[in-house]
């Protein structure tokens, strides 16, 4: 897989930009529109780059690593690491969960065995939310 370099980025801030062009057909588009535009591409590719970090520390932790240790593997603080990593556990029980949230843990927990995972990581409620427009078509390298 090969990352989007900047053209590719460049490109998705094309694709995006209907609304960036001037009113009355001006040549010139409205730059600021188009910063607007790249910022929230930008802040997408963090969450991504974000999600990426998360899900390997999260494996680290499950297969033994110390909080030190992934510390110093991020090149930060014990401390920094647990602040930035470690998630409130939220217990929930049968009576506290509505409909809503109980259908999803059973679609979660069902796509999880269908990936053959053993656990349900902190991305899992995010399986059922794949829009089709955010997909790459295949074979794309943009």
């Amino acid at each position: 897989m090969a990352l989007p370099d900047l053209d590719c980025l460049i490109a998705e801030v094309d694709r995006r930009r209907d609304t960036a062009h001037r009113p009355g057909g001006q040549e010139q588009p409205d730059w600021l529109a188009l910063l607007a535009v790249a910022t929230q591409l930008a802040g997408e590719v963090q969450a991504m780059a974000d999600n990426l970090v998360e899900d390997y520390v999260e494996h680290c932790r499950m297969h033994g690593s110390s909080w030190a240790d992934i510390g110093a593997a991020l090149g930060v603080t014990r401390q920094a690491v647990q602040q930035r990593f470690q998630a409130p556990h939220t217990h929930y029980s049968p009576k506290t969960m509505t409909d809503d949230l109980r259908q999803a843990m059973v679609h979660v927990k069902q796509a999880a065995v269908q990936h053959r995972n053993n656990y349900i990581g902190h991305r899992a409620p995010a399986l059922g939310t794949d829009h089709p427009e955010q997909r790459r078509p295949p074979g794309s390298t943009c």
